[in-house]
């Protein structure tokens, strides 16, 4: 029974308007509801919550997923219900000067101690210049007024920082230099503070964001100073890093960035994570310029969620090169790139498009402009029953679509506009594509799509230039013969095709074997090529391509040039789906559209590929009308008969094939190739016995 084509209805989804009661979306209130995300939103709200050793969050997903924005909000809830972590500052340490000493205070309490301490040192140096002044002048006393002045500043803060026995001790510390040092070789600057972590305007938990992180954005830095020819530290010289910032909350980081800088920025911020310590690390010991004198300061104890944004691959490699990375990442939170087709889906995806109306003042969209974007989101993911969850595509094609709309003078986006959208991103990106096919309608690149030819199929591939995707057919063509050498592909011989390809390829000789060798042998040559191809070839989409071409060639049976093929097959014959359908179809239309439709003309595809079109318009107009064609096969007898308009055959109990069929002929081919080959190579022998006699 042949294959029927598919039905127009059956090659696009059309978006009900009556799933929507409303007019326009400036009807619907915005939301900020994440959108078709359950799994990353829950896995998110697990990973914020749970508190413990090595519960980090890494965060995957395609951009535009709407992981920034799920894991924004969660974070500002859950940061805001948290207790602002301490203060941290650096003080000089009187033991130990070259390593300054790290002093946790209570929020806000930093910033007051460093103004305060500024202050005693402000006293100290005016104090300083008086003496030193009235000792030129050959003027005596004065030391008890300073010494009055600094013991009632330093009360001071012994009063305030009762409660702080560190901070304590070092104010005891400071007075007791100051009172056994004569002020004229006092050096007050020791005695400032540095802030590192200044928590007096966080609201709840820090959360931060380091854009560009490198080893000295993530745990700071000593800096230098040339002073007499040296370069001279001081602990106000100290830079703080992100994780000091972001210590006692949460810490954001790319991925890619971290895997950009392995050595100099994951495995510095790794080591930090596992030892639960900041270290700051100088100039003298981190490789940059080697200064005299050196500060090692004291590591700050670290406690927070570090927050991993990154793709799948990203994830996969972290974890393939570094055994440490999943015991501190425990949580995964995996943000998908498509969403069921179904009502409340697409009730979600209406109120997303009023929520990026109301927020950017864009016009509003009425329900055929909706039910327009709802079908270009199901054509993102190639699914008549999903949706693309990559909504940032979306509110591109809102932002377009609502330009084209004011364009026209008009207030109210509606389909047209949408489409008008779409054609002009295609339009931008289409220049390959439309030199290819000017190619193609030049005869300069040789495309048949009328008649028949022996051993000659249209195969369909994908070309991708970065923000675009296109199909377009290929010749590919057979050439059998005598000989033991099997199936060779020039491309694969020539190193022009990748490793799937190659499976691919090895594939179909595994199918002959197992369809005509096994009552006789399986010898013969044959030569595959992808005609006029200079570009490589990976994939193993055209394999049912190919090996229609080779049936064709040993049966001398033409195949129509007016049908594009695509799809890949199994051992078995059957024909496996493939990606990029929609494109690889609209590619063949294209080129046969611009010579004159015949009515004969189409594509056969995998039948497992059906629910996977969403065709343009035009495509899709011209098989409604009859005039292009779509046929679903799932195995290769239903495609050579389409393609041949010979029955393939249904071989006997003694593996026999029917006469007049497609596979009777390519067995009888295959079995007077294996009798010509045998009966030259015994005609050969016997030449040979002949001359040494």
């Amino acid at each position: 029974m042949p294959i029927r084509s598919l039905a127009a209805e059956q090659v696009r989804l059309v978006c009900d308007q009556k799933l929507f009661n409303f007019t326009t979306t400036a009807e619907l209130p915005p939301s900020e509801t994440v959108v078709g995300q359950p799994r990353g939103l829950r896995s998110l709200s697990f990973g914020l919550g749970v508190s413990g050793e090595g519960y980090n969050i890494f965060v995957l997903g395609p951009t535009g997923a709407g992981r920034t924005t799920a894991l924004t909000h969660l974070l500002a809830e859950q940061a805001a219900n948290r207790p602002r972590p301490a203060d941290w500052v650096y003080v000089y340490n009187f033991e130990v000067p070259e390593q300054p000493r790290a002093l946790s205070l209570p929020a806000g309490q930093g910033r007051h101690l460093r103004q305060q301490m500024a202050a005693l040192v402000q006293t100290l140096r005016y104090q300083r210049s008086v003496r030193l002044d009235g000792l030129a002048a050959g003027e005596m006393g004065g030391a008890d007024l300073v010494e009055t002045a600094v013991s009632t500043h330093l009360d001071q803060l012994r009063q305030t920082y009762q409660a702080q026995p560190d901070l304590l001790l070092y104010l005891e510390q400071v007075a007791h230099e100051i009172s056994n040092t004569p002020l004229t070789t006092l050096d007050p600057s020791r005695y400032m503070v540095r802030l590192l972590a200044d928590n007096s305007q966080t609201l709840g938990a820090p959360v931060v964001f380091d854009h560009y992180p490198t080893r000295h954005s993530l745990l700071g830095r000593v800096e230098y100073a040339w002073q007499q020819g040296d370069l001279i530290p001081h602990l106000t010289t100290v830079q703080p890093g992100s994780l000091h910032a972001a210590n006692g909350g949460y810490l954001v980081l790319q991925a890619a960035d971290l895997l950009e800088r392995f050595e100099n920025c994951w495995v510095p911020l790794r080591q930090a994570l596992q030892a639960g310590q900041i270290p700051i690390v100088s100039e003298a010991t981190a490789g940059g310029g080697v200064p005299i004198h050196g500060l090692n300061p004291e590591s700050v104890p670290l406690s927070l969620k570090l927050i991993l944004l990154g793709s799948a691959d990203d994830y996969y490699t972290l974890y393939e090169l570094d055994e440490v990375f999943p015991r501190l990442f425990k949580v995964r939170a995996e943000f998908d790139w498509e969403m069921p087709l179904d009502e409340a889906h697409v009730a979600q995806y209406a109120a997303y498009i009023a929520t990026i109306c109301h927020r950017e003042g864009l016009c509003h969209f009425d329900k055929t402009a909706v039910a327009k974007v709802v079908e270009q989101g199901a054509r993102l993911v190639e699914h008549q029953k999903r949706l693309n969850a990559r909504l940032g595509l979306i509110a591109d094609l809102l932002r377009e679509a609502s330009y084209w709309t004011r364009m026209r003078g008009g207030e109210v986006v509606t389909a047209a506009d949408v489409q008008q959208a779409l054609v002009e991103q295609a339009y931008r990106a289409s220049l390959v594509e439309e030199r290819i096919r000017e190619e193609i309608l030049e005869d300069l690149v040789f495309i048949a799509t009328e008649g028949s030819v022996v051993g000659q199929v249209n195969g369909l591939s994908i070309l991708d230039t970065g923000d675009y995707m296109f199909g377009q057919p290929g010749r590919i063509t057979a050439r059998t013969y005598m000989g033991e050498d099997g199936i060779i592909h020039i491309e694969r011989e020539t190193d022009m095709s990748g490793p799937i390809h190659h499976k691919g390829v090895l594939t179909l000789m595994g199918y002959f074997g197992g369809q005509y060798a096994q009552r006789q042998p399986l010898s013969f040559s044959a030569s595959l090529t992808f005609e006029q191809n200079y570009f490589g070839v990976e994939g193993d989409s055209a394999s049912s391509s190919e090996l229609y071409a080779l049936l064709s060639s040993l049966s001398n049976l033409p195949v129509k040039q007016g049908i594009g093929v695509t799809g890949s097959v199994n051992q078995r014959g059957e024909i496996q789906p493939i990606s990029g359908v929609n494109e690889k179809i609209e590619g063949f239309y294209r080129v046969c559209a611009a010579r004159g439709l015949t009515g004969e003309q189409g594509v056969i595809i995998p039948v497992a590929n059906i629910e996977n079109l969403m065709l343009h318009e035009d495509v899709v107009t011209a098989v409604a009308e009859g005039q292009f064609h779509i046929w679903p096969v799932g195995n290769i007898d239903e495609g050579i008969e389409i393609l041949t308009d010979v029955a393939a055959g249904v071989a006997d109990e003694q593996g026999n094939f029917p006469e007049g069929t497609v596979h009777h002929a390519v067995q009888q081919r295959l079995l007077q190739l294996a009798r010509d080959l045998k009966s030259f190579g015994d005609s050969g022998d016997n030449e040979e016995e002949e001359d040494e006699g």
